[in-house]
């Protein structure tokens, strides 16, 4: 049953009209740039009037972080109801800066599969070793929506890196800007997760921090982070407060679709038995990649297809499917570990007819995010493309944690409009510029990008080399 939507706010009426001109359809715009992603997060924040919904993975103390808890207690302070669900296992660090904006009479924060202690790092230790198993179980769901009437789901998290601002370097990402029917499913898997009883108040694990005097503390904080913003790269974006009309007066247009599908894992899923069938997300994406008939294009910054998903992969490059699959090279991956699991299944994929291309760690050209100075050297993104048609984008990747662990969501969508934007953008990505090819030669696996050939995982540093080895020996793949 879809849930009901008002009539009276600022984004009902912005957005009514457009949805009333495409009846059963919905509007998607890829959101590819960080610093897009962030106005449309900011804009939205600021003209909803009713409720604002956050669901994320990691919420990070800088300058994008703080910025976002500034819409956030504006839009409470204008008595917009709302709720942020995180999963505890990095807003433990900040534990007092969400209890501060719980003091709000209009926000609630819960927390996903808790810790028990709040604080400290022996403690934290302690309760990994009586409830290691359940602790392992994370939700890794990101999730913006705004007077359910504008949702956003894809693959950043909350904090600087995810959204072109960050000195250190900067994430590849892709989200799902969405308006209309498809705003309302996602709403009400946040409201089953809100619900869920994995989830709890942080009112009632940390009653004493949750007070008038830690909000006023957090405020004092807030106040000159927005004034640093105003001095940064960030400030053209401070400015703009039209992200969503552009998005409705074309600039930003949505492509509308009526076949797509927005899909989340159960909360509980860690408690079903194991096997791929506990994965709801793997479930809508199985026949998808099965059913292709002439491509499939998949990006994945964290690539551990394990035996069953590498005996998919080339079972369909043997029916003549085109495979391609784009992820981080070890010497961009900042998980090497995932590149030790990944790596034993290398040669068998390739032999088997998938092409692979592997993230260069800093592209040679950069992309429009190089307005805040910066170049992109990480890819974050979780999607994959079928038959220039279909398009899946969301926080699965496609490995063991994400199908068996963690909790995770997406959406599928028919739309050859959305299907070739995202062609063009792996397309430009897996060029000799910004990536490896990794092929076989001579028997030997080999790194290709014209100009140089490697004989072993190029540019990575000796200790992601041992850390990626250890991976390997351990067999560890099942933590990935």
């Amino acid at each position: 049953m879809e849930l009901s939507v008002g009539h009276e706010s600022r984004l009902d009426k912005l957005l009514e009209p457009a949805e009333a001109q495409h009846k059963g359809a919905s509007g998607f715009r890829l959101a590819t740039e960080g610093p897009e992603a962030f106005a449309l997060r900011v804009d939205s924040g600021q003209l909803t009037d009713r409720t604002l919904d956050v669901q994320t993975y990691i919420w990070h103390d800088d300058l994008v972080g703080r910025m976002l808890a500034q819409v956030v207690l504006n839009a409470a302070d204008r008595g917009v109801n709302v709720r942020i669900l995180l999963d505890d296992m990095d807003a433990r660090a900040d534990n007092d800066a969400f209890a501060a904006l719980a003091a709000h009479p209009h926000i609630e924060v819960r927390m996903f599969n808790p810790l028990a202690s709040r604080a400290g790092t022996l403690a934290e230790i302690g309760d990994f070793m009586r409830s290691g198993k359940r602790l392992n179980h994370r939700m890794h769901n990101k999730t913006w929506i705004a007077d359910n009437r504008v949702a956003i789901v894809g693959g950043r998290n909350l904090a600087e890196e995810y959204f072109g601002a960050s000195g250190e370097g900067n994430y590849l990402d892709l989200e799902f800007v969405m308006i209309g029917p498809i705003v309302r499913d996602v709403s009400a898997s946040f409201d089953r997760y809100w619900n869920s009883a994995a989830v709890f108040p942080i009112a009632t694990l940390s009653p004493k921090a949750v007070t008038a005097e830690a909000l006023v503390r957090l405020r004092t904080k807030l106040t000159p982070a927005v004034e640093e913003a105003k001095a940064s790269r960030y400030a053209d974006l401070l400015r703009r407060d039209d992200a969503i009309r552009r998005v409705i007066d074309g600039d930003w247009p949505p492509i509308w679709a009526t076949e797509y599908r927005f899909v989340s894992d159960d909360p509980f899923k860690a408690s079903a038995k194991p096997g791929l069938e506990r994965s709801s997300v793997l479930g809508v994406l199985e026949p998808v990649m099965h059913g292709s008939q002439s491509s499939l294009s998949l990006m994945s910054g964290y690539f551990v297809p394990g035996k069953e998903g590498t005996a998919w992969l080339t079972e369909i490059a043997k029916k003549g499917v085109r495979v391609g699959v784009l992820t981080n090279s070890l010497a961009a991956n900042d998980v090497a570990s995932v590149t030790g699991g990944y790596s034993e299944y290398r040669r068998q994929l390739l032999e088997g007819g998938v092409d692979l291309w592997e993230l260069k760690p800093q592209s040679d050209t950069k992309t429009s995010s190089a307005a805040f100075g910066f170049k992109t050297t990480k890819m974050h993104t979780k999607a994959l493309q079928a038959d220039g048609r279909q398009l899946f984008v969301g926080s699965y990747n496609l490995d063991p944690r994400s199908t068996q662990l963690n909790c995770e969501q997406g959406v599928l969508v028919s739309s050859p409009e959305l299907a070739a934007q995202f062609d063009a953008m792996f397309r430009e990505y897996q060029s000799p510029a910004r990536a490896w090819r990794v092929v076989i030669s001579d028997g030997q696996l080999s790194w290709t990008d014209v100009t140089e050939t490697f004989t072993r995982d190029p540019k990575a540093s000796v200790g992601k080399r041992f850390v990626a080895w250890l991976a390997r020996v351990f067999h560890v793949e099942a933590e990935l």
